[in-house]
């Protein structure tokens, strides 16, 4: 069961209402509220590592002039065929023992640690450490809070930010496999999100989605930076374009 985030104040509703032919002041990064008090969510900038909870917004003109270097330094390049593009190419989900990322081999899979991580009012199966049966999520992609349980896996999914098949096209298919597998289990390139928006998401680059909450899409072009950089992996020429846009460029 999900339940919305608590409604934003009157006075941000009548501005919405007056904004809406489009004078833009409620896209405007730098006025976003971002996540609820109490949210574990940090600015990408601050946690290169991914080992830090959630996905807060990019809101300093400073900052949002780093994220922008930050795109600015990506290599570009067309999107290659998905042929031979398979999961299992980059290791069985969710594996513990990809060497070489924060949190392998710990005794917990890649999915219960980014729960544990993300999550909220965790509670644990009964003897366990490491397994999840329910929290509270905060989804940066949607906005809202989450009550999850174990009994509904599927209304929060672990999304490859820079998406496996997207690697696949841009160079990942002549990749050693634990290079593949570090992607594909490294937290910086992992958010628990909402299931049905990761869902629509599917593998699309920048250019093709963004999270539909507006305040955390420059944050969210960051991460995918992030994450090709460390992985020394091209963005097409549409995606960076995209990234630079959503954070002022």
């Amino acid at each position: 069961m999900r339940t919305l985030r608590a409604v934003r104040p009157v006075l941000a509703a009548a501005l919405a209402a007056v904004c809406a032919g489009g004078c833009g002041v409620l896209d405007d990064p730098s006025s976003a509220q971002g996540p609820p008090p109490g949210t574990r969510a940090s600015v990408p900038l601050d946690n290169p590592d991914g080992t830090k909870p959630g996905l807060a917004p990019v809101t300093s003109d400073a900052a949002r002039a780093e994220a922008r270097r930050l795109v600015a330094s990506l290599s570009v390049k067309g999107r290659g065929p998905r042929t031979g593009y398979d999961r299992d190419a980059f290791g069985y989900a969710w594996m513990d023992s990809a060497d070489g990322v924060p949190l392998a081999r710990n005794g917990c899979d890649t999915r219960n640690d980014l729960l544990r991580r993300d999550g909220r009012e965790v509670r644990f199966r009964s003897g366990s450490d490491c397994v999840v049966v329910a929290m509270t999520l905060y989804d940066p992609y949607t906005d809202r809070d989450i009550a999850w349980t174990k009994a509904e896996a599927a209304d929060v999914q672990i999304d490859h930010v820079v998406p496996l098949s997207y690697s696949w096209q841009m160079g990942a298919s002549r990749w050693s496999e634990s290079k593949r597998e570090r992607l594909a289990n490294d937290p910086l390139n992992l958010l628990p999100v909402d299931g049905p928006a990761n869902s629509r998401k599917g593998d699309s680059g920048p250019a093709s989605w963004l999270p539909p909450n507006k305040a955390v899409r420059c944050s969210y072009a960051v991460r995918f930076a992030q994450v090709a950089k460390k992985y020394q992996l091209p963005v097409t020429a549409p995606d960076k374009d995209m990234m630079l846009t959503q954070c002022g460029g």
